[in-house]
């Protein structure tokens, strides 16, 4: 018999993936959804599993802890996935108590919620990259071991959500892994993230539909990879025989102007004529360099990633360009 998997944020990026890499993998899927006023557009990144009789969806929410316990008690799943937040650094800074609540004190009721309903269950947090802040070690990776020192309200809230799961497993031994996953991306990336904003607007510019891209920070550095083996390695870390913290990473940084040249150069389009920057999209405290070392992981799991940063933004150029010429 398959195991069952609980994802929350399952109808966004990682949690639409990863549904799919379980389903195929012989699990049964359940997964919450906020109510939503415009119910078509929920479930649009799960459209290939929709009808799949292995996943099961019901509404929840992180912040409303009964809801929680409900679908627990109902599905008693052998491992959870916590992929649900409020997950836009910019956007916390305007929204700095609802991404606490969601990404904070959500996890705590997650955690409170499994410890009712389904203490054995295997659960993997999903902690980022932007909890290190602009801490670097000395050999400019950042790795299990660095100093968290968050700069935005986002990075702050998932501190506490890493700190509460390693107290959880402590205090109660609960089976319970921090995956700190540095930025990952493809096609299904919210627009409103720098890597998907740059090649939607690139591919629009290319086919007449925009005249300029506007962005915030070029200087800023990041460790990119692609969403599908970032999935890959949150199912790895709960098939480990412990519990335990685990950096997810390409070590490989570049930045914004390099990702912008990169796209603008596969559409042979001219950076300085379409590309502005505004100071509206610079946050009141910049995260400047992130570049991760996963040797943990690969050496202990035998986790590397399968996409390159050139391959994934060739996927998602190759995506906006065939989605707005058949429009």
């Amino acid at each position: 018999m398959g195991k069952t998997a609980f994802i929350t944020g399952i109808n966004g990026q990682d949690g639409s993936y990863l549904a799919e890499f379980l389903i195929e993998k012989g699990y049964t899927v359940w997964g919450i959804l906020k109510r939503n006023s415009v119910a078509e557009n929920q479930t649009y990144r799960i459209d290939s599993i929709r009808n799949n009789p292995n996943l099961h969806l019901s509404y929840g929410d992180l912040i409303d802890l009964a809801s929680l316990v409900h679908v627990l008690q109902k599905c008693q799943p052998d491992e959870i996935y916590n992929l649900a937040a409020q997950s836009h650094v910019r956007i916390s800074f305007d929204q700095p108590i609802y991404t606490a609540q969601v990404t904070g004190i959500g996890t705590l009721n997650l955690l409170e919620a499994v410890r009712l309903a389904c203490p054995k269950a295997r659960i993997y947090q999903a902690s980022s990259s932007e909890m290190f802040g602009n801490n670097i070690d000395a050999d400019g990776y950042q790795r299990e071991t660095t100093a968290l020192s968050p700069v935005s309200p986002y990075g702050c809230a998932k501190v506490f959500s890493h700190n509460i799961c390693c107290n959880y497993r402590n205090s109660y031994n609960m089976f319970i892994s921090n995956g700190i996953l540095f930025n990952h991306e493809s096609p299904r990336r919210g627009s409103n993230f720098v890597t998907n904003k740059v090649a939607k607007e690139a591919a629009k510019i290319k086919l007449g539909l925009s005249q300029k891209l506007v962005l915030g920070n070029m200087e800023a550095t990041r460790d990119w990879g692609h969403a599908k083996d970032y999935v890959r390695a949150m199912w790895m870390i709960l098939q480990h025989d412990t519990p335990d913290d685990f950096v997810c990473a390409t070590g490989i940084s570049h930045s914004v102007q390099y990702l912008v040249d990169y796209v603008f150069g596969l559409l042979d389009l001219d950076v300085n004529q379409y590309v502005e920057t505004d100071p509206r999209y610079l946050r009141p405290e910049e995260l400047r360099d992130l570049k991760g070392d996963c040797t943990k992981m690969k050496t202990a799991l035998g986790w590397k990633p399968e996409y390159t940063f050139e391959s994934m933004m060739k996927e998602m150029v190759d995506y906006w360009m065939d989605f707005y010429t058949k429009k």
